[in-house]
């Protein structure tokens, strides 16, 4: 999935774009409890946080992607 094109209508899109929006999804949810949580309170800075944060999950969701396709 990582390195296969999807075809949506004749436009072929990367792999990486569903693994991007699946990661998004999981960070909205995350940002959402972290919030509820307030643990944004001991954060310095929420956006560079948030941003580490999807850079994390990611690379997580890549890793688990490429391992169930082995």
């Amino acid at each position: 999935m990582l390195s296969a094109e999807i075809d949506l209508y004749g436009v072929f899109v990367p792999g990486l774009l569903a693994l991007m929006l699946l990661t998004f999804v999981i960070t909205a949810c995350m940002r959402v409890a972290l919030a509820r949580a307030g643990f944004y309170r001991l954060v310095w800075h929420r956006s560079l946080f948030n941003l580490a944060l999807y850079v994390i999950v990611l690379g997580g969701v890549a890793a688990m992607a490429r391992w169930l396709q082995s």
